[in-house]
């Protein structure tokens, strides 16, 4: 169960990218629990090599609702996340944590998406903390998770994000199109280079 703290909560002094899993650093392949379903999105290897690279932590903050439905049992994840590591590991580097909600959306559970007390536990047990570090994922209750925290936000705009439902906390600090585009704002401390853009349905 998720330690309940207050939201952007200063909590610890290193930094970390918090990233969704499914349909953001791997295909989303609905309730998967198949190793060999697993695929990495484009350009993440080399993006997650860049970002540890630059002194932030790689911690996955995902929604298991299938837990709750009865599709598979919590076990049935640490087979895909070894073939998250093995993918990853060709690009040397390596995620630090996993997280995941096992609960469904009718359950109020406080860690599920959008609300963030997955992000703040991760925090508390990594040493982080959330206003130097970001929330990466390709829907706006990621985006909401990480403004909800204290995070900077990018939303990796792949075409996954179909509701578009508006509200506080869920317009994204950069809309992106790629892997490679997040990391460099990330590495660069929020652009450099990086021109703010706004989410085109919000």
């Amino acid at each position: 169960m998720a330690v309940v703290l207050k939201e952007t909560e200063e909590i610890g002094t290193g930094k970390a990218v918090f990233i969704d899993k499914d349909g953001t650093l791997v295909h989303d392949v609905p309730y998967n629990v198949d190793p060999r379903q697993v695929r990495l999105i484009a350009g993440a290897g080399a993006a997650l090599r860049n970002m540890k690279n630059a002194g932030y932590k790689l911690i996955v903050i995902s929604n298991q609702s299938g837990i709750a439905r009865g599709l598979f049992e919590e076990k049935d994840l640490f087979p895909v996340n070894r073939c998250i590591q093995s993918l990853l590991a060709e690009y040397d580097v390596s995620i630090d944590a996993f997280y995941y909600c096992p609960h469904g959306p009718a359950e109020g559970c406080q860690c599920r998406k959008p609300m963030p007390e997955m992000i703040l536990q991760a925090a508390r047990n990594h040493d982080v903390y959330l206003q130097a570090s970001w929330m990466i994922g390709d829907i706006l209750n990621d985006v909401e998770a990480g403004n909800r925290a204290g995070c900077h936000t990018i939303h990796l705009d792949n075409g996954n994000e179909t509701e578009w439902v508006r509200g506080n906390y869920r317009e994204p600090m950069y809309s992106v199109t790629d892997w490679m585009e997040a990391a460099e704002i990330v590495c660069q401390g929020a652009g450099c280079n990086a021109t703010r853009r706004e989410v085109a349905h919000c």
